[in-house]
């Protein structure tokens, strides 16, 4: 009979990871870390956009409403508003679904933005990245490695965003309050 501790180290997991960050299974973070594909600048947002998006992503959550404790992901389009919520237990999961509703719909995220009521980590902004969403919004921080590849990708980041007020992490270059110019910017109180 083997010793406890023999049979311990002699356990390996062999993981696919179906479902989840995707970072489980793997053998190294280097496998985890693809470069994200650059983001086009095609689109500019006011910082009424980002409120407009939290106020109604916080009041279109059905299943939050009933448990409160769900996370949404949202896709917000300046000229039509929030276009598709999707809810789940998990942020990665929502995340998944709300992009793959825009698929199914043949849309790309360049014209619009993304909204998270979570923290934002490396694989979010690599699936963000993946459909061109220029500028994710979230309720919570990014980790230090989400705000570098999103600086890589040149994607705007948008964190600790509340009902009054939101903190740019990276690239702010896409939201224009009123008054901006290229050549002198102005700080917008929220």
């Amino acid at each position: 009979m083997r010793s406890r501790a023999g049979a311990f180290h002699e356990r390996r997991r062999f993981l696919a990871g179906p479902t989840g960050c995707g970072l489980c299974g793997i053998e190294s973070l280097e496998e985890a870390m693809r470069p994200p594909a650059p983001i086009a600048h095609k689109v500019d947002f006011k910082p009424g956009d980002v409120m407009r998006a939290l106020h109604t992503l916080d009041s279109l959550q059905s299943m939050n409403a009933q448990t409160r404790a769900v996370h949404g992901a949202a896709f917000y389009l300046p000229q039509q508003g929030l276009i598709a919520i999707r809810e789940d237990v998990g942020r990665h999961n929502a995340l998944d679904k709300l992009v793959g509703a825009l698929a199914r719909t043949g849309l790309t995220g360049e014209r619009g933005f993304a909204v998270v009521t979570s923290r934002l980590s490396v694989e979010m902004i690599q699936k963000a990245a993946s459909i061109s969403i220029p500028l994710i919004v979230a309720a919570s921080a990014p980790t230090a490695l989400a705000i570098r590849t999103a600086e890589i990708a040149g994607m705007t980041l948008v964190a600790v965003a509340r009902h009054d007020g939101f903190e740019i992490f990276i690239c702010g270059f896409r939201l224009k309050p009123a008054g901006y110019s290229e050549t002198k910017p102005v700080t917008v109180p929220i």
